[in-house]
């Protein structure tokens, strides 16, 4: 059994999935965000530091995967973007876990079929393929899809899938 630790970042609200690896398939573990409440920039980088952290102390991950910063409109937002990643990484690499950078188009072909599809594709996807009796929230539900692209990769490399 391999527990998979999937975060998607964000400076506000940093989304978590983990999932099991039994028989080459994905089950749910648990998921849900770290909600930053620092007074300022640098407290809220700590908040998720802190928070991913406590996770990987609480249920021990195997593997840590993550979405790759996506060139935003706003330069300022993707720069804030970068930080939260960099110290979800951190947290991470703090505790030995290796790091798995995937891209949201790859994760998004990985669970729904199509590098384009909507938000509510992915949930609707995240719900069906982990056999979830809720929707997660959006957060939750692109960590949990960032940990099954990880799953599906990781078979992939097994199989010599190129």
């Amino acid at each position: 059994m391999i527990l998979v630790l999937g975060i998607d970042p964000g400076s506000r609200v940093t989304g978590y999935g983990i999932v099991r690896i039994e028989e080459g398939s994905p089950t749910y573990v648990a998921s849900g965000c770290i909600e930053t409440t620092g007074p300022d920039f640098p407290s809220r980088l700590k908040d998720i530091f802190q928070g991913i952290d406590e996770l990987i102390n609480r249920y021990r991950p195997d593997e840590f995967a993550i979405e790759e910063v996506f060139v935003a409109r706003n330069p300022m937002s993707a720069l804030k973007l970068g930080q939260a990643r960099g110290a979800a990484i951190a947290a991470a690499v703090t505790n030995d876990l290796g790091v798995n950078e995937y891209a949201a188009r790859r994760i998004k072909q990985s669970v729904v079929g199509s590098g384009r599809a909507t938000k509510g594709q992915v949930q609707h996807m995240v719900q069906a393929l982990l056999e979830l009796r809720g929707i997660p929230s959006t957060d939750a539900s692109d960590a949990l899809a960032v940990a099954i692209c990880h799953v599906n990769t990781r078979w992939q490399r097994e199989q010599g899938v190129p």
